[in-house]
């Protein structure tokens, strides 16, 4: 059996699917991006009326993200050192891996999960990062 888990507490899923689900001791979490969970905005990014940024600060999307999954994975009975797997795509990796590998080194200095980073065409809003985690409940 598997449980699903919600939480208003992070940013609304921007399709019919949970947070998460545990099944057993591990704790799948859904692909998790920047976004507030207040407001739905992109940290660190202003876009024109035509979708042209204006302003983008990718370490800022890097925290935010971060930020996202650990408050899933404790809203759901887990915590950041129980992560055993972390997938990450980045939008545009030539731009932004460097720095994503830095704020990446400060967030898992002392819990190093298996990794895999991917480079993708898009995602489905303006992010420019988004993560998919297994953790340990």
């Amino acid at each position: 059996m598997s449980e699903k888990i919600s939480t208003s507490k992070a940013p609304k899923p921007v399709g019919l699917y949970p947070h998460a689900r545990k099944v057993g001791n591990l704790l799948f979490l859904s692909g998790i991006g920047p976004r507030t969970p207040d407001t739905d905005e992109i940290p660190g990014l202003k876009l024109d009326k035509n979708g042209n940024f204006l302003e983008f600060n990718f370490e800022a999307q890097c925290r935010s993200v971060f930020d996202n999954v650990r408050i899933v994975l404790e809203e759901s009975g887990s915590s950041w050192d129980k992560l055993i797997d972390v997938t990450v795509f980045l939008v545009d990796m030539k731009r932004d891996f460097q720095t994503y590998n830095k704020i990446y080194a400060e967030y898992f200095k002392d819990n190093q999960p298996c990794r895999t980073t991917v480079a993708i065409n898009s995602l489905p809003t303006a992010i420019a990062i988004e993560l998919k985690c297994i953790a340990e409940v």
